[in-house]
Order: structure tokens, then C-alpha cells, then sequence
């Protein structure tokens, strides 16, 4: 099943896809995906009423798609989660999961447009494996219980600015992530038990070239470990989005040029879906 929001900015209506690309009205089970409908087993009971013939069928054809979380509480991201990024970097793989965070509104819908921030000339994209949260680990004792609290993946451009995330940082790299538009996320969010999420490839093209393609069991800490790992630091909230790392072929690497007003990004990462956005002005 494919878990989407549909609908302007702001009035994004809730629904779900089957297999055969059907889609139904989550709305008689929910007002949105959200953290709520999320903790409370939706993503099950929705799919056990669209098997039931309960929902029913609509047309989204034309429609703006949302990102498939409303409202995330938080926006956890591991950096240097590939062992090729972190070198093209510059820097050495790390020894424990480092964590940083954008701010929430920075979430977007997967084919909205991202704003360039005004005189930023070195602005760039990262694909990227999302997790979604439906429970809060606490101290989990062993990755093998990690995934009981996931309810589900979608696909995240983790977006940066790199003069404020490194030359004007302060030491912290969240300044460079968190300007307006720069989390696209979605299209869908698929449920955990549909998913492995160690087996996935994703790629990015910029302006039809190829610039990333790797496969997610190349992550130095898989999502179990880094579930787990946070699990004894920070708290995870049903509905939070929590962002796994990038593989190679940003611009930071110098082999590329930043974006710049026109560019176009296209994101894909196997059984997820595809994004697109434009690069506009401020």
C-alpha cells in the first residue's frame, strides 16, 4: 500500500493506493497521516478497510501530492551515513551516528518547488532514505526490537546549504538545513512491513545527469542501528521523520556545480516513488 496526501498547501486531504494503483479516501478513518493516526495502528487499519471494500475510490489525477506526513514533530538526520560521502567530504567515517536537525517546516511536498536562499551560491541536494516513527523507543537494549517502533519510509532531499552549514555554522550544521522548502519528502509513505529498508537503491539526477546512485546497505549505521542509537539520547515521537544519510555525488565533492535558479532535481529511491523539484528565486 502507498500512503499519500493530496490537495493544496495547507488543506492536503488523506488517501491510500493498493497495488493495482487504485486510490480511496482515508478521510472516514482520519482527518491526516499524522503522528496520531500513526500510533494508533492506522496504517493497518486502513489497509485492512481497503480489503474490506469500506473506502472509497477517488481520483487524484492532477492533483498537487503533499508530503505524505503531516506535521512531523521533528526532523532527526544522521550525517556521513556512507562511507564514499563522508570521504568526499573530506572527512573519516564516523565511529557513533552523527545527528543533526532540520526544522520541521522545512517539509514540503515532493514536486513543490525549492527556493534558493537569497545570495546563497552554494546550495546543495541530497537524497535520502526517511524513516517514519509511529511509537518512542526508549532505551532499546538490542537493533533487532528497532524496527517495531517504524511505522514506515518515504523519500527525503535533505537539502543544504553549505556556506551556513560549515563556514558559518557556529559548530552546529542545522543553520545550513533549514531554510524554507529544503526537506521535500514523498511521494508515499509505505509501511514498514512492506519494506527492507537495507536493500533499497536510490538515486538523484540533476538536470537529467546522473549525480547519486548507491543502494542503502551501504549505510555505515542501517536503520535499526541508528533507531536503537537514538533511542538512549533524544526523543522520538510518533509522526517524526527521521532522515538516514546520503550516499556520494553531492556538490560539496567540488566534482559538481551548486544549484542555481532552473535546475531541476529528480529523486527515486526503489519502491518509494520519485520526486521532482524546480530551484527557484527567493
Amino acid at each position: 500500500m502507498f500512503f499519500l496526501r493530496y490537495g493544496p498547501i495547507g488543506q492536503e486531504r488523506p488517501a491510500v493506493e493498493d497495488p493495482e494503483g487504485r486510490v480511496f479516501d482515508l478521510t472516514p478513518l482520519t482527518a491526516d497521516i499524522d503522528g496520531a493516526f500513526l500510533a494508533e495502528d492506522g496504517l493497518d487499519r486502513a489497509k485492512t478497510a481497503v480489503l474490506a471494500g469500506e473506502l472509497e475510490q477517488i481520483d487524484v489525477s492532477g492533483q498537487r501530492i503533499g508530503a505524505p506526513i503531516a506535521r512531523p514533530p521533528a526532523v532527526s538526520c544522521i550525517g556521513m551515513n556512507y562511507a564514499a560521502h563522508a570521504a568526499e567530504s573530506g572527512a573519516e567515517p564516523p565511529q557513533l551516528p552523527v545527528l543533526f536537525y532540520k526544522h520541521p517546516g522545512t517539509v514540503v511536498g515532493p514536486d513543490d518547488d525549492v527556493v534558493l536562499p537569497h545570495g546563497s551560491l552554494k546550495s546543495d541536494w541530497e537524497v535520502e532514505l526517511a524513516v517514519v516513527m509511529k511509537a518512542t523507543p526508549r532505551r532499546l537494549e538490542s537493533a533487532d526490537e528497532a524496527l517495531d517502533y517504524v511505522a514506515g519510509y518515504t523519500i527525503a532531499n535533505d537539502l543544504s546549504e553549505r556556506a551556513s552549514q560549515i563556514e558559518l555554522s557556529g559548530g552546529q550544521w542545522s543553520k545550513g538545513k533549514s531554510a524554507a522548502t529544503f526537506c521535500p519528502t514523498g511521494p508515499y509513505l509505505v509501511p514498514a512491513d512492506e519494506v527492507d529498508p537495507q536493500s533499497l537503491r536510490l538515486r538523484c539526477r540533476i538536470n537529467g545527469e546522473l549525480r547519486q546512485d548507491s543502494v542503502t546497505s551501504d549505510m555505515i549505521f542501517p536503520v535499526a542501528e541508528i533507531i536503537r542509537h537514538l533511542s538512549h539520547h533524544v526523543l522520538l515521537l510518533p509522526g517524526d521523520l527521521v532522515l538516514t544519510g546520503t550516499p556520494q555525488g553531492v556538490a560539496l565533492s567540488g566534482r559538481f556545480p551548486y544549484l542555481q535558479v532552473g535546475d531541476v532535481m529528480e529523486l527515486e529511491i526503489e519502491g518509494l516513488g520519485r520526486q521532482r523539484q524546480v530551484v527557484v528565486a527567493e
